[in-house]
């Protein structure tokens, strides 16, 4: 039976049951909450927008979007932006996704942080970028029903500080890092 929280459907696929599995593993709770309520949000945001993304590709680049702030994800030193994109690049062609497919999932994640460019790109690109200003600075918040929105953060809770997540912590093994602007 698939989860639905808000009113919005999670993907049912072995893909994003098993990176749902990864992320929470491998990251903290609040990045884990984060990436989930990104997901939710950019679904509104397409809802709103009337367009259709890929529910399962706007999924795993929310869940994927910030695993670049641990290391290590990879062995270069890089912004982790581009990290976590190669590391949800490498998860989807791992279990065969097309290259296309990947490719989208890739640029979703490498501008999520960008303003300017996502919100003209295709409809996961865009939505996974919206996710994110939704979740981080509140865009588009003013909009959403309050009840929908009690849900999702029932569901998923923020953390004391909505920049709590990019504070140096431990998470097991792995060390969260400070997000780089620059390379």
């Amino acid at each position: 039976m698939p989860e639905v929280i808000a009113g919005l459907e999670i993907p049912e696929t072995a893909a994003v049951a098993e990176a749902t599995r990864l992320v929470q593993e491998t990251t903290s709770p609040l990045i884990y909450h984060h990436s989930r309520r990104v997901f939710f949000f950019g679904l509104i945001h397409a809802h709103a927008l009337g367009v259709e993304p890929d529910r399962e590709l706007l999924y795993l680049a929310a869940i994927f979007h910030d695993t670049g702030l641990l290391t290590p994800f990879s062995d270069v030193e890089q912004r982790f932006e581009v990290d976590s994109a190669d590391h949800a690049r490498r998860f989807l062609l791992e279990r065969g996704f097309s290259t296309t497919a990947a490719d989208t999932v890739w640029t979703a994640v490498a501008l999520h942080t960008t303003p300017g460019i996502p919100d003209r790109m295709a409809p996961e690109i865009a939505t996974t970028y919206l996710g994110v200003l939704t979740d981080v600075i509140g865009f588009g918040l003013d909009g959403l029903e309050h009840d929908r929105l009690g849900e999702i953060l029932a569901a998923h809770p923020r953390g004391t500080s909505r920049t709590s997540f990019c504070e140096p912590t431990s998470t097991g093994s792995r060390t969260v890092r400070k997000p780089r602007t620059a390379p």
